[in-house]
């Protein structure tokens, strides 16, 4: 095994915690359900993506994209 086969494994073991730590620290999406009722104008709503979730979110979709790389990275012979 090559050097450089063992730093991806290892990149990729640390993605892969990462990435399930983040998913599972967000919130369910139930809560989402006020905007039947009109409340999807409020103060969350409008700064999401400043606010904790709002981070998480973005982390789980740079994390599974990192993710998705790293497994074909390694599946490759180099």
């Amino acid at each position: 095994m090559s050097a450089l086969k063992i730093i991806v494994t290892v990149i990729y073991c640390i993605v892969a915690i990462a990435f399930t730590a983040s998913v599972l620290m967000q919130e369910g999406k139930s809560a989402g359900l006020g905007a039947i009722g009109g409340m999807a104008e409020s103060y969350w709503g409008k700064n999401k993506g400043r606010s904790m979730e709002g981070k998480l979110e973005r982390f789980t979709l740079i994390g599974a994209i990192i993710f998705f790389v790293g497994a074909i990275l390694l599946n490759m012979n180099f």
